[in-house]
Order: structure tokens, then sequence, then C-alpha cells
């Protein structure tokens, strides 16, 4: 069983930015017909998402949530000591978007810095990287970037997927300290057999030069293979099994019970889902918050979207005890508790900046200028 205890980390702080830009569900009604959107917003919820301007990267919602976090921390720059970026939007095919962030937000080169590919679960799986490096190396405070800007990668006129996403960019703050209290605890599983199930075939390096061709697929759905393909029964039979199990599982292994936490942060799957999960391991559905209504699925960053909407504007300073869970594309799933103050949870901010020194569009850009 890959379950990991960490004890003196703690989660200093978290924040998010998503794009200005709103897109209404029912905006959709035009395309797809009225009965066909009603239908999609009553079985996930999504009425609303916020999505990114055309060179605009999840990487740029993140630089502006670190901003923000590290000022409201008082933390310099030069006391981070790890920068991991856990997506599956990089800026670049390469390098790493993590050395992008460290560049922009002016770490030392005494940082490591390095991506992992992952999308829904990647908070989990970040954390539980963070935590490793830190509880082996001398590195005292880290900062985890997540999100996606999966919309980018779905064909416009695809039912299943161009209503269901939203975008955003979501940093998280690691610290260790001095108090064994302070305590991260995750379990991951993983299943590449359903490889298959939430991919994008196209312009990797198996098929580099992928056909753009549009086809009608089995479901009624047209799409190129540079496009987001969703098994839509296959992923909705591994979120009603696996996750659950993955819960109880972690309840088991922390000898803890639903009771015990102030907030469930999971991903936001659609909101079907959710309520099948929360039945199924008798949690409080009150104490999950729930952000797809307004922003749509966003991927890895859901959980932390979801702490900030919920408690990015509350005043009283307290410490609340959180588990959050992520589960999709790999297959992976992985649930992780912690403790972190009110206090330190930022609002959402919206924001259409973009790193105009990143957008590339001659290689002859690349030249340094004597």
């Amino acid at each position: 069983m890959a379950f990991f205890k960490f004890n003196n980390i703690c989660v200093a702080g978290v924040a998010c930015a998503v794009p200005r830009n709103e897109v209404k569900t029912e905006s959709y009604k035009q395309l797809f017909g009225d009965e066909e959107v009603e239908k999609f917003m009553d079985m996930t919820g999504v009425r609303a998402s916020h999505r990114t301007l055309e060179h605009q990267t999840c990487s740029d919602l993140g630089f502006r949530a670190a901003r923000e976090l590290l000022a409201h921390k008082g933390v310099k720059p030069e006391e981070i000591g790890a920068v991991i970026f856990s997506s599956h939007s990089p800026d670049y095919r390469r390098p790493a978007t993590a050395f992008v962030l460290q560049y922009r937000l002016g770490i030392p080169k005494e940082a490591v810095c390095y991506d992992i590919s992952l999308g829904c679960s990647s908070l989990v799986v970040g954390m539980q990287t963070v935590a490793s490096i830190m509880n082996t190396g001398d590195i005292k405070k880290a900062l985890l970037f997540v999100g996606d800007t999966a919309g980018k990668s779905v064909y416009p006129e695809d039912r299943s997927s161009a209503m269901l996403f939203g975008e955003a960019g979501a940093v998280m703050l690691l610290e260790k300290t001095d108090d064994p209290k302070d305590e991260i605890n995750a379990l991951v599983r993983s299943d590449g057999s359903g490889y298959r199930y939430m991919i994008v075939p196209g312009g990797g390096y198996r098929n580099q030069h992928a056909s753009e061709d549009v086809v009608m697929c089995e479901d009624g759905n047209p799409r190129t293979l540079m496009n987001s393909f969703i098994q839509g029964t296959s992923v909705f039979t591994f979120t009603i099994f696996d996750v659950p199990r993955l819960i109880k599982d972690f309840f088991a292994q922390t000898e803890t019970t639903p009771d015990q936490y102030d907030c469930f942060a999971f991903h936001q799957a659609n909101l079907y889902i959710l309520k099948q999960i929360a039945k199924k391991t008798k949690i409080d559905f009150g104490r999950m918050p729930i952000t797809l209504d307004r922003y749509g699925n966003t991927s890895g960053a859901s959980a932390i979207v979801s702490l900030c909407d919920r408690y990015g504007n509350d005043s009283e300073n307290r410490t609340i005890k959180v588990m959050a869970c992520g589960f999709g594309i790999g297959i992976s799933l992985g649930a992780t508790s912690f403790e972190i103050n009110t206090a330190d949870i930022l609002p959402i901010f919206e924001d259409d900046a973009i790193f105009e020194d990143g957008l590339i569009t001659d290689p002859n850009q690349l030249y340094e200028k004597k």
C-alpha cells in the first residue's frame, strides 16, 4: 500500500487564480440545443466556467496566486527551496514549466525544480512528492503548483467535454516545523490499464504528427486525434467504485472517521459523482464545498479552488482539518489530509495576465541579443 505519513511539515497557505473570461453553460444552447444543455447542467452541476485567453497558461495563473501567497505570508523568494509544477498543461513540451516559474518568481538557483505530469490527482501526488523531498533534505519551504487548461484540448463541438472544463492555477506553500503534531498523510493508487479512458492520443512522441481530420466518434461526438477523449462509462464506474474504496481505506489507515474532518476538498468531477461518493463513504455532503457550478471541472486545482471559495473570505482565525481527494486521468487517484489556518486560505483571484517574454512565435526570438 502506497501510504505516506509526514510529521513536522505543514500546509502554510494556499491560493488560486482563474481567468476573468466567464463562460455560461447556457450559452451552448445555440450549439447543442436547449434539452441537451439543460440535461448536462442537471447531471454535472456545471453552470459556468472560466477559460483562459489563447496564450494564457495555468502557470500564468499559478504565478499570480504564488505572488499573492508569498506576500500574504511575508515569505521572500530566496526562502523557497523547491518548485514543483504538477499538471498536464505545461507551457512547452520542454523545458519543464517549474523552471519558468522559478525564473519569474526570482527563486534561487539552489532550488530543486521539476514537473510532474498528472491531472486530477496532481495535488495529492504533488504533496506526497514535496513532503518526501522536505522530509529527507534541508529544504524548509517549498511551492507546489497545480492546475490545468483542459479546455484547450477539447473539440468545440464535443458535447461531453466542451461544457465541462474550467481552467485555473493554484499554489500551495509547504513548510518544515518543529511541531510533531504538524502532519500530512497521503494514500496514492494507480491503474495504468485505464490509460485510454481519458487521453489526448496525438501530439506526443508516439504520434507526434497525428491527423487533425475530424472524426465522428462512436459516442456521437466529433473529435480529432489532437483532442481529449473521455470514455464516460469506464470513468463513471471507476469513480463510483474505486474512489469510495480508496477513501474508506484512507480512514482505516489514519484511524479517522468522516466526522473528524471540517472540510472535504474533493476533485470537482461532476455533481452526481460527488454525491455518490459522499453517500458511499458516509461523508457529510455539507462539508464538501462545491465549486463546479461556477468554475467547472478545474482538474488538479479543484481542491484548492474549493478551499479558497469556501474559506477565502473567512474572517475567523481558526485551524481546520482537511481531507483532499483527487481522481481521474492515468488512471490515478489519491487522498491526503492536513490542517490549515483559514487565515492562510486566500480568496480566488481573477487574472488575464500573460508571460509575454515566454510567447515565442519566431525561432529567432530565442537568440540572445548582444
